[in-house]
């Protein structure tokens, strides 16, 4: 993963500041969407388990959650450059249906993919709410000469009313701006380092597929 140590003013014009600011906002909706649909299965499928329909429906969801988990990797690499491994592809003496269902229950990543998929929703809550504070905040601020005399700021007992101190919200929002594009890259960095973490293959199988030699990357 690139390191987030753009300099003070040298983030504004980064590209990779912009990114993760796209990233920090999609996380809400789809974090909203993850949450949903395992819930949604997951509930479904093991209240009708006792009569055998509930099974196939969480293998299903399970099945699922690994293409939503390769679509978190593929995003987070491609958005927030972070350095992912891509899963190793199954071997090929792994055929038939029971095979396939034994893989998919006996693999770390897919209970890892599945814990991390849940942990989307609160991230994405949590990053969305800030991102969207900031932007707004600093952009109102930066706004004021334009709109001071229709309707003026209030901070308290003070009011905004004048040229001159609509230029000072104006000095103020750049500030606020600059300072959110720090904090959007932090919030990114972190995330983008549990992604790493939850979303890479156990170092133990990455020594075996090196020990058998070349293997075909999923």
């Amino acid at each position: 993963m690139s390191k987030q140590n753009a300099g003070l003013f040298e983030v504004t014009t980064s590209r990779q500041t912009y990114l993760n600011l796209l990233y920090l906002i999609l996380s809400f909706p789809l974090g909203v969407f993850y949450f949903v649909f395992l819930i949604v299965g997951l509930s479904v499928g093991a209240s009708l388990a006792i009569m055998f329909i509930g099974l196939p429906i969480l293998l299903v969801t399970l099945a699922a959650s690994r293409a939503l988990v390769s679509f978190e990797r593929r995003l987070a690499v491609s958005l927030l450059d972070a350095d992912i491994p891509p899963p190793l592809a199954k071997t090929p003496d792994v055929q038939g249906i029971w095979a396939r269902i034994r893989e998919l229950l006996s693999n770390s990543l897919t209970w890892k993919g599945l814990a991390y998929l849940f942990a989307k929703f609160p991230f994405g809550v949590f990053s969305f709410s800030i991102s969207i504070t900031l932007v707004s905040l600093s952009l109102g601020l930066i706004a004021t000469p334009l709109v001071y005399e229709i309707d003026p700021l209030k901070f308290g007992f003070w009011k905004v009313d004048t040229g001159e101190e609509s230029l000072m919200c104006v000095v103020v929002g750049v500030v606020v701006g600059i300072i959110s594009l720090h904090v959007f890259n932090g919030l990114a960095f972190l995330w983008g380092r549990f992604t790493v973490w939850m979303l890479s293959a156990p170092e133990s199988a990455l020594r075996q597929s090196e020990a058998s030699g070349p293997v075909v990357i999923a």
